[in-house]
């Protein structure tokens, strides 16, 4: 059921922003201080309903984390399906499911990865009722907003002593509107904290949460998200083709990266909200890695902003010839994008890195 706004409710929103200004502002994000650089590393979303592991999906591999931290990535982010690991709503977590992604959590950290849990779901999830068929909106009758907030807390409590995980809280929200959205959100951290959770947590906005959209999709909204944990950081995705889809490896030009983060980046900046880079990429022609090393050093240039980020993507099962493909290549190669991408992550986390050390 489509939520649709009435005075009553535009009323306890804006009372809710001048909670959320009293309680966030300015200690938005104030307990983030590290700075991350990763990759997405694919494959638990993939396949069918509820699909068989090894067969229609699998979690990285080992050699996968290695590979990425050897590159000098101190990051991840593991996506996986909430209808797997939460076969029915309002219900234990999947036993068999959850240990999958456990061991998968503890592969990474092995190989002294922080761990992104990626929830990529699209602010929706399907149903064994109707035999996966439909996609139905969080917040509908089907899927309603507790019963989201149920899975997070679960989640959550399933993780909550792990110090190198990070929750993301849904992948690319679509189908609802960001005044819809932002009560979800704030249940479903809500939620996470209840559980005893003291992670960072990731918060995107509506329409796939595009920075280059950000204002278009009424997402400064987004700003009012409130956290008792005062531990969270907007994520943000920016992919660099002519719509902005990531569908292939094709770039606008080589400044387009710097030109669609500038005015959410200048916003972030003002609010004293910190960002997180989930999701960019591009292919592997001449243009294309110009514009990877333009966004990278943009981030790199205003790191008050940017707390961190993490390129699309990495994994077993890509076909070899997918443009956005960051693992080696069946026969080894590395991929073009890979010097950039592994020399901009060390500079971005070097100044960390540095105050270790002293």
């Amino acid at each position: 059921m489509a939520f649709t706004p009435t005075r009553r409710t535009v009323l306890t929103t804006g009372a809710a922003a001048i909670i959320a200004q009293t309680l966030n502002k300015p200690a938005l994000c104030k307990a983030v201080t590290a700075h991350y650089a990763g990759v997405n590393i694919a494959g638990g979303e993939f396949g069918k309903l509820p699909g068989r592991y090894a067969f229609d999906y699998a979690y990285p591999s080992q050699a996968s984390f290695n590979y990425f931290a050897a590159q000098g990535f101190n990051l991840v982010r593991i996506p996986f399906r909430w209808e797997r690991l939460q076969p029915e709503l309002n219900t234990e977590l999947d036993a068999q499911e959850l240990k999958r992604l456990q061991a998968s959590v503890a592969a990474a950290t092995a190989a002294k990865l922080t761990v992104v849990l990626d929830t990529h779901n699209y602010a929706k999830r399907r149903l064994a009722s109707d035999g996966w068929k439909e996609a139905h909106v969080i917040g509908s009758e089907a899927v309603p907003t507790p019963a989201f907030a149920d899975f997070c807390g679960r989640l959550a409590s399933a993780f909550k002593d792990n110090n190198s995980v990070i929750f993301g809280l849904m992948n690319e929200p679509t189908g609802v509107v960001a005044y819809e959205w932002l009560p979800i959100t704030n249940n479903a951290v809500a939620a996470i904290r209840a559980a005893g959770a003291k992670q960072l947590i990731f918060v995107p906005g509506v329409n796939y949460t595009g920075a280059h959209s950000w204002f278009t999709s009424g997402n400064d909204l987004m700003a009012e998200v409130v956290d008792p944990g005062k531990n969270f950081v907007l994520e943000v995705h920016q992919y660099l083709d002519s719509d902005a889809s990531g569908k292939t490896g094709d770039v606008v030009g080589p400044d387009i990266g710097s030109d669609r983060l500038h005015r959410f980046q200048s916003w972030a900046r003002a609010n004293e909200i910190k960002a997180f880079l989930g999701e960019f990429g591009a292919g592997r022609n001449a243009q294309s890695i110009a514009a990877l090393q333009n966004i990278c050093t943009t981030m790199h240039d205003n790191r008050d902003v940017w707390m961190g980020w993490a390129a699309w993507a990495g994994g077993d099962w890509w076909p070899d010839d997918y443009p956005l493909n960051l693992s080696p290549s069946k026969d080894g190669t590395e991929r073009p994008q890979m010097p950039i991408l592994s020399g901009q992550a060390k500079q971005f986390i070097a100044s960390d890195l540095a105050a270790e050390q002293r």
